[in-house]
């Protein structure tokens, strides 16, 4: 029989047994009273949103404007309900919100509130300023009022009727550069080599493993893309603003002496360029709207009658039609098997668009794609399901966003019509491999590899070795391959010859406005062009809605996802907090992940486009 513990140690027990169930309790009781928070939050607003007469769309727009998502609504949910900032706009809900809005009665003006806007791309900017537009269309005007503007900010800010900054604010306007960091120096340090296999003397991916410095043939590109999108988002925000073509562009290329003109204000240098119509402070802008017949809140007798973007939109009733068009969203890195948020895996991405297929209701499918590209089986996997739901009989249209390069373009190209917006970043028809080895880190840290193995190739993946000559050859044979099947499939979808392709792929990237005139896209447009155009295949005529074709999670987790959703809703509409990630830490981890995730299958070809604009 064990001996009884004594009574010291029982004491000690005891009190670890108290303590570790007071620490329990504590966090059991937090977590209830989080959830009980959300669940109020979510009933508080489950009643019917009435909008009174004569009230603003107050568009208060937060964070990265994006085509989905890169954090699950429950992540969402409880970062908001903690208070902690929230740092994405789904386009879709701002597109919906304001069309919605332009032919409600009840909304009678909007208002752009973008203080606490992040970044966007060139495409999304122009859906959502297209979208101003429709409203302002309606007979409707728009205010934009902000403390200061940064670029992408100022472009949707340009596009309202009038134009205010406060008189201490700043208008960041400097134009577009292309930039990433170059890790050559400090991979020789360490000992790793990078062995670069590419097809496409434009494929500029794997350089900053390899070099110090962009070639001239990337420098040359990236330049002809950069002007060709600044030269379209000059035009588009002197056209609305009512400027002479060519004034912003003089305006940088003077600033100091025109800075030195407004005494150094650069308020007072913006208002005397006319790229604002007035300095005022927020009250005063609220009392110039008052005093222009816009009625007061009876929340707040200080402002005006408002409801903000999100809370309107728990209010916009979806269209009721028995047809529908599916919009199936490919946002991110194209990657094999089930979608991380955030990226477009194959596997779900198959999944999407079986279920679109096999849905009667659904009479034609709308592909977004705001993606650089990824693995080469994994695009040509999500091609394939395209071409058979044409081949099902259903109209498939690309609807290109930010972004379709590479594998991006790949899967556009199971489709009937591509549409891309001018300004979107396509093309770079490339494709590339890329195998670090360590075996100079290893002789720097004094270990030595050594073993047996049945193959050649069975140890010829260890990449703590020099990479084997026969694994090389056989990597550089794959990469041309994929490259042959890549301008192939676009010469017979696009109607023309590979030598033709050739010519204008290389890895080269154009603007959607450069990719028409090379026959490389059919249609200049943003999504509503694409889903018009679908619904025109598919003989739907006026009447039908839009029916988004998302993921759905399994067990629990479907469950969880809807509430959560919710309630991630629920608390924008209530708290409507922004935020932003550094775009510098998102280079460096994605970089990172490509350099290192080769070991996995050192023989997966790569079509993939460092494309990001700044």
């Amino acid at each position: 029989m064990a001996a009884r513990p004594g009574l010291v140690r029982r004491f000690f027990a005891g009190l670890w047994r108290a303590l570790n169930f007071t620490r329990q309790l504590v966090f059991n009781l937090l977590f209830l009273a989080i959830v009980g928070v959300l669940v109020v939050i979510w009933f508080a607003s489950e009643g019917p949103l009435v909008v009174a007469a004569d009230t603003a769309l107050v568009l208060n727009l937060q964070g990265e404007i994006v085509e989905e998502y890169t954090i699950g609504p429950r992540e969402a949910a409880v970062a908001e309900a903690l208070g902690e900032q929230r740092f994405e706009t789904r386009v879709r809900d701002v597109l919906a919100a304001i069309d919605a809005a332009a032919i409600d009665p009840q909304i009678t003006r909007a208002v752009l509130v973008l203080d606490e806007m992040g970044g966007a791309g060139s495409a999304t900017l122009r859906e959502v300023a297209a979208a101003l537009e429709r409203f302002k269309a309606s007979g409707k005007p728009i205010y934009a009022w902000g403390e200061g503007y940064s670029q992408p900010q100022y472009y949707l800010a340009a596009h309202a009727n009038e134009l205010y900054l406060h008189p201490a604010g700043a208008l960041t306007v400097r134009g577009l550069e292309s930039t990433r960091g170059y890790y050559k120096t400090l991979l020789d340090k360490v000992g790793v080599k990078v062995n670069v296999f590419q097809a496409g003397r434009y494929k500029s991916f794997s350089e900053p493993f390899t070099r110090t410095g962009a070639t001239p043939e990337a420098k040359e590109a990236n330049s002809l893309l950069l002007n060709g999108v600044w030269s379209i988002w000059t035009s588009d925000v002197e056209r609305v603003r009512k400027l002479k073509p060519g004034t912003i562009d003089e305006v940088i290329a003077d600033l100091p002496q025109r800075l030195t003109v407004a005494q150094g204000d650069i308020a007072r240098l913006a208002l005397n360029e006319r790229l604002v119509d007035g300095l005022k402070t927020r009250n005063q802008f609220r009392d110039q709207l008052l005093q222009g017949g816009a009625p007061r809140s009876q929340d707040d007798e200080e402002t005006f009658r408002q409801v903000s973007l999100y809370a309107y939109l728990r209010g916009v009733r979806p269209v009721m039609a028995s047809d529908a068009i599916g919009v199936i969203v490919a946002q991110g890195e194209i990657t094999g098997g089930d979608a991380q948020q955030g990226r477009v895996g194959a596997r779900t991405m198959v999944e999407l668009i079986q279920r679109a297929r096999q849905d009667d209701s659904i009479k034609a499918l709308v592909l977004r794609i705001d993606s650089p590209g990824g693995l080469v089986q994994a695009s040509e996997i999500i091609r394939e399901q395209l071409d058979l739901t044409r081949k099902a009989g259903k109209p498939v249209v690309a609807s290109m966003g930010d972004v379709a390069a590479s594998g991006g373009y790949w899967i556009a190209m199971g489709a009937d019509e591509v549409v891309a917006d001018p300004a979107t970043i396509t093309g770079s028809i490339g494709v590339f491999g890329l195998v670090p080895t360590f075996e100079g880190t290893m002789e720097k840290l004094g270990v030595n590899v050594d073993g047996v193995a049945t193959t050649w190739l069975a140890g010829a993946t260890d990449l703590r070795r020099p990479l084997d000559k026969r694994l090389a050859q056989s990597l550089e044979l794959v990469v041309n391959a994929n490259y042959r099947d890549f301008i192939g499939l676009v010469a017979q979808r696009r109607n023309s010859t590979p030598e033709k392709i050739n010519e204008v792929a290389q890895g080269r990237v154009w603007t959607g406005a450069q990719a028409k005139e090379r026959g490389l896209v059919d249609t200049l447009g943003g999504i509503d062009v694409a889903i018009k155009s679908a619904a025109k295949r598919a003989g739907l005529g006026e009447s039908y809605r839009l029916e988004y074709v998302d993921p759905e999670p399994r067990g629990l987790n479907r469950y969880l996802s809807l509430f959560f959703g919710r309630i991630a809703l629920a608390v924008r509409t209530e708290l409507g907090l922004g935020g932003l990630l550094g775009s510098s830490k998102a280079e460096l981890r994605r970089d990172l992940d490509l350099l290192l995730g080769v070991r996995i299958n050192p023989l997966a070809a790569i079509s993939y486009c460092f494309c990001e604009l700044q």
